[in-house]
């Protein structure tokens, strides 16, 4: 991942923090660069309009989730690891990202998605589906799909970020670490 110029990293983050509090519709062009302490020119320097503003930053965050995939899957480490690793290094980033997802949920549910082609949504997906397709090779995991096991561990990890984040309950340390071993306890094959 290429680095970016901060004040288009700026209007990202302007975007992320409007389209949570205000959603999609609303959330101009001219409040983003707003509140990205930018001039009005300048953000139509870095996109056409707010389509494009919206699908480049789906594809910034979506390379991002995609690092933290990578970074954390290694063959040189034991399978059981990096899938600790990965769940980790997932809810950390969505714990120190909340609007990420409050973005992707939004995302998902409106007209942006479907400027976005089918191959770029699901770059994340065979990068995921990947890692469990290799536990399964290796006779880590239960000879199930890749695609409901991965699936099961970001849902896992979504929720409890959700509901943290939420205020609904406090995790301590310990009971924290019971959400991801529960589910390997679930899915590997011992």
């Amino acid at each position: 991942m290429e680095p970016i110029a901060d004040k288009k990293k700026a209007i990202f983050e302007s975007t992320l923090e409007l389209v949570r509090e205000n959603g999609f519709h609303g959330t101009p062009m001219s409040l983003v660069a707003k509140r990205a302490g930018v001039a009005a020119g300048t953000i139509y320097h870095y996109f056409e309009g707010k389509q494009e503003l919206i699908i480049e930053l789906f594809y910034y965050i979506r390379d991002q989730i995609i690092s933290v995939l990578k970074r954390e899957d290694s063959a040189k480490v034991p399978f059981q690891q990096c899938f600790f690793n990965i769940w980790y290094g997932l809810y950390e980033y969505y714990s120190q990202n909340p609007n990420v997802l409050m973005f992707f949920e939004q995302f998902i549910n409106s007209p942006y998605n479907t400027c976005v082609g089918e191959s770029s949504k699901s770059e994340f997906h065979k990068h995921l589906f990947g890692f469990f397709e290799r536990g399964i090779s290796e006779g880590r995991l239960k000879p199930l799909s890749p695609k409901i096991l991965g699936t099961l561990a970001h849902a896992n990890i979504i929720s409890t970020v959700k509901i943290y984040s939420a205020g609904r309950f406090v995790l301590e340390e310990d009971e924290l670490k019971q959400i991801p071993q529960i589910l390997w306890d679930g899915m590997s094959s011992r």
